[in-house]
């Protein structure tokens, strides 16, 4: 049995989100060393702040400063720190209840070891030298002794220039692995051959295989080896060019195309080339195209054979 592959992936964007007013006031006040929660009908105050009760789902909009000083309710150690996280050294994962409020909120602890933290323990918010209107504007909590802290001054959330929205990183570390069937096939197509998966029930060959039959949903196993030729059996042109995409260098207009590799039941999909985009049409007989040091088919052209008659792939449209 070949290997199974591995990889790692990284999925990432900017998540950009705009911010009510309770957020807005939230973030603003943190910019501005202010901590603001938001009192329920029942008198609770929640921080960090909603804008409905999460008990209640009634709209609540009072705004309370509390103090800076609060109390852990629980941790959890991290001992390696990833990428992007509050701390670059191994710090404490805690909930902390703030002074004056009746919910806590998660943020990293920074104390000389596990041994030096503990449920009860009372901390203080250490604020970041720039602060922009996030919660990375508290860099984090520290160990709390008593000394003099600034108490609430009952601030109202009102402030100039308020933060109305904010861009978010948001990432994925992941590794994937495509399985033992699909792992097969991208080895497959280092020896320039593609090769499917015949279901023991239907009979029917997929290509690319999945380890499974998609009708009958029984395991595949049987390796069956397709093309090199094969037939268009539907298609469209591309008049775009499509931003960051492995096409981005081809010029507009081209072919992209449902191709049944012979021996398959199943069309895969692939650039036409080697014939203006016009005279592709369904039934064209073609043949992959390799480029020197790649690990697919770069695009597939007429490899001069008669057009297939219809009967023979009007299945598999």
């Amino acid at each position: 049995m070949p290997e199974v592959l591995q990889a790692p992936l990284v999925v990432e964007f900017p998540f950009t989100r705009s911010l009510g007013p309770v957020q807005s006031a939230f973030l603003t006040g943190l910019r501005e060393r202010v901590v603001l929660g938001v009192r329920t009908g029942d008198g609770r105050v929640l921080v960090p702040p909603v804008e409905y009760d999460p008990v209640t789902a009634e709209e609540i909009g009072g705004l309370v400063e509390v103090a800076q000083t609060g109390t852990v309710t629980t941790w959890a150690w991290n001992h390696a720190p990833r990428r992007g996280q509050p701390l670059a050294t191994p710090f404490a994962w805690a909930l902390v209840r703030l002074d004056g409020a009746d919910t806590a909120l998660l943020h990293a602890l920074d104390a000389p070891g596990p041994d030096a933290v503990h449920t009860g323990m009372r901390v203080r918010i250490r604020w970041a030298d720039e602060r922009s209107g996030a919660i990375t504007d508290i860099a984090c909590f520290e160990p709390y002794d008593g000394a003099d802290q600034p108490e609430p001054a009952g601030h109202s959330g009102e402030f100039e220039n308020p933060v109305t929205g904010i861009v978010a990183a948001a990432r994925l570390d992941y590794t994937y692995s495509p399985g033992r069937a699909q792992s097969a096939y991208i080895h497959a197509l280092g020896d320039r051959r593609m090769v499917g998966e015949r279901c023991p029930s239907c009979t029917k060959v997929y290509v690319p295989p999945r380890g499974a039959c998609p009708t009958c949903g029984v395991a595949t196993s049987e390796q069956v080896e397709v093309g090199p030729g094969g037939t268009v059996t539907t298609y469209c042109i591309v008049n775009i060019k499509a931003a960051h995409t492995a096409n981005l260098d081809i010029e507009v207009p081209y072919v992209y195309a449902h191709i049944a590799l012979d021996g398959a039941d199943l069309a895969l999909h692939g650039r036409i080339g080697g014939i203006p985009y016009d005279q592709v049409r369904m039934g064209l007989r073609v043949e992959a195209v390799w480029t020197d040091d790649s690990r697919y088919p770069d695009h597939y052209r007429p490899n001069g054979e008669p057009d297939a008659d219809y009967d023979t792939y009007r299945e598999l449209l």
